[in-house]
């Protein structure tokens, strides 16, 4: 009977394989301890090999933004807008909060591989059944989207946790007083006696986004 040997056990290698594999890279070790050759050596490949698969870094990028993209799921097309509109923002947010690395990254790159194509025409389409003219559909979109992932980016290189807040704000108190930042000092009072949480919160201005595009939204057919 012919030996069995690790490299007959070895799931192909195909583009899919290729990509989950970096993503779980860039997760474990963050996106600047990515290379070819980890890469590579994770999957027990010569590095040339990945180029059967990937035409080179660039292509690997854009292959692991939309898998992430994939990840968000599109909104509904034809449902209540603002539900959708809100269930896309949530998704999406905890999505990169999973892959602290992609938000980055998605933002710096034209981002035109399928799942992206199918998420933005989606959302287009949303909002345009919703009433939304094409040109206030892109420009809500993107305010949102400036808002995820502003919000994301803020909150996943944040140097405290919430739980380290009043003490932060106790600590940097002699560093505001009052007489010199009476509104910064009132603020880290509050915090301090446990008056007010001090936490960014996501949903407060995802609401101030939808409710004023439900406004212009209004006023767009009056």
């Amino acid at each position: 009977m012919p030996k069995t040997t690790a490299t007959s056990q070895r799931a192909p290698l195909n583009r899919e394989r290729v990509l989950h594999t970096a993503v779980r890279l860039a997760d474990e070790h963050g996106l600047t301890a990515l290379s070819m050759r980890k890469l590579a050596q994770t999957l027990g490949v010569e590095a040339m090999s990945l180029y059967n698969h990937v035409t080179n870094k660039d292509d690997l990028l854009d292959g692991i933004a939309d898998l992430v993209v994939a990840e968000m799921g599109v909104p509904e097309v034809g449902g209540d807008w603002k539900t959708a509109m809100r269930a896309r923002a949530t998704a999406a947010h905890e999505v990169l909060l999973r892959h602290p690395w992609a938000t980055g990254l998605i933002g710096s790159r034209l981002n035109v591989g399928p799942a992206m194509l199918r998420y933005v025409d989606a959302t287009v389409g949303c909002l345009r059944a919703a009433g939304f003219s094409y040109q206030l559909a892109d420009r809500a979109w993107n305010a949102m989207d400036s808002h995820i992932y502003g919000f994301t980016l803020q909150e996943s290189n944040f140097p405290l946790r919430p739980d380290e807040y009043a003490s932060a704000a106790q600590h940097f108190l002699p560093r505001i007083p009052a007489e010199q930042y009476p509104y910064m000092n009132a603020l880290a009072q509050l915090v301090i006696d446990g008056k007010h949480a001090g936490v960014a919160d996501f949903d407060f201005g995802l609401d101030l986004i939808l409710d004023g595009l439900e406004r212009l939204l209004t006023e767009s057919r009056d």
